[in-house]
């Protein structure tokens, strides 16, 4: 399915500097795990498909579900600070233990690895899962694995989520998910080198940057960025769509245009001058402007960036779904999505969090206050709502097929 076996590139994401294995789902050329993929590729489908969810759907799902006092959360690595305060605070609060364990690597495997028990309606031993927008989250919704969430045990999500995050294409009205913590894609450069502040797509066809542009290897991103210079907006394309910016990419690689197609070294070539401009992730370039003292600039281009977003989802077989919910909420209070947020340093899906660690950070002296304000500053963390406005969610494909050719498109801008 995906002849191109190279390392994830965003396994190597980071977002931060202390999370080194973050992954990502919607990398379509060179999974790690490419028989795994293969494998969830070939289940799609295999469970009961979800039903139109009304409130009547939903209320049958919960009635009767009480508090167990126990919610078993699987998560990505690195995705919470190690001595886990937050969750000590819930268990605090609420009385309800915690059993936290990292154990997703990417989707394609985790949904390979879960589904058999789903489609035979048993437990996967999880009340709480973050799983990513994408291939496997579709597989998730349309096979009837993911329980419909009740809004009104949600208050804090429904008072304080960035109203970006309640017209998601993946999933409206967050029937089965919401956000845990997202990133963008956008365009980094070093204005020390750039003479003129960077705005566009088009500046990395610029024919003044010859050589010195670098692209993504990632199939997804490098696609999404051809397709809005194009003038087609991924989430909504098909098969003429992906040939459009295939060959706006090609265009761009045959002038010579870009010196590169990176992996997460996109950073370093950025750092050492071998590029002046590059496609970047939002995270990278805070963190290394943070702990190197760069002044490199990221910016959403005019004609928009992407956006992906990891989401709580409960699988329909949860042993505690009224725990799993408890915890989901407990993460839109304020002060916990600022206190995650200060660690993570991810785009935060809770708007107020920016003040609290403004308040947070006062409380600090040097060095470490100067970071704290930095992440309470940082749009990267806290993109405005003119931000969210460019930002595009990615491809989304109904069959393997679909997948199959997209890779074919794009795949020999990269390899040929």
């Amino acid at each position: 399915m995906f002849p191109r076996n190279t390392p994830d590139s965003t396994l190597l994401r980071g977002v931060t500097q202390r999370r080194l294995g973050r992954r990502d789902a919607l990398r379509l050329g060179g999974l790690s795990a490419l028989g795994a993929t293969l494998a969830a590729c070939g289940v799609e489908g295999k469970g009961t498909p979800a039903a139109s969810v009304d409130t009547s759907t939903i209320a049958t799902f919960w009635a009767g579900k009480q508090q167990n006092n126990k919610v078993d959360f699987a998560n990505w690595p690195l995705y919470m600070d190690p001595e886990k305060a937050e969750l000590a605070k819930f268990t605090e609060k609420t009385g309800i233990q915690v059993n936290y364990q990292e154990v997703i690597q990417e989707m394609g495997p985790w949904f390979a690895k879960v589904q058999p028990q789903l489609s035979a309606k048993q437990s996967i031993g999880y009340d709480l899962m973050v799983i990513t927008n994408g291939v496997q989250f579709g597989q998730f919704r349309s096979a009837g694995f993911l329980a419909p969430l009740d809004h009104s045990r949600l208050p804090n999500f429904t008072a304080n989520a960035a109203k970006a995050y309640t017209t998601e294409s993946f999933d409206p009205g967050n029937v089965f998910s919401v956000p845990w913590a997202s990133g963008i894609t956008g365009i980094a450069y070093d204005p020390s080198k750039v003479d003129r502040p960077i705005t566009k797509l088009a500046d990395l066809w610029d024919p003044a940057f010859k050589g010195k542009v670098g692209m993504m290897s990632d199939l997804t991103e490098l696609a999404n960025f051809g397709m809005l210079a194009a003038g087609v907006k991924p989430g909504e394309s098909d098969e003429a769509g992906w040939r459009k910016g295939a060959a706006k990419l090609k265009q761009q690689k045959d002038a010579g245009i870009v010196r590169q197609y990176y992996e997460q070294d996109y950073v370093d070539a950025l750092g050492n001058g071998e590029v002046w401009i590059t496609q970047a992730w939002s995270g990278d370039i805070f963190q290394k402007n943070l702990s190197d003292g760069t002044n490199f600039k990221f910016v959403i281009p005019e004609e928009g960036g992407t956006i992906w977003t990891d989401n709580f989802a409960i699988p329909i077989t949860a042993a505690n779904p009224v725990d799993a919910l408890m915890l989901i909420d407990f993460f839109y209070e304020v002060e916990n999505a600022a206190s995650l947020a200060e660690y993570i340093n991810y785009v935060c899906p809770v708007p107020a969090a920016q003040a609290q660690i403004r308040k947070d950070a006062a409380e600090l002296s040097g060095s470490d206050k100067k970071e704290m304000l930095a992440v309470a500053e940082s749009a990267l963390v806290f993109p405005s709502e003119a931000d969210y406005e460019k930002l595009h969610y990615y491809v989304s494909f109904n069959t393997a097929e679909e997948q199959q050719n997209f890779t074919s498109v794009f795949e020999p801008i990269v390899l040929g």
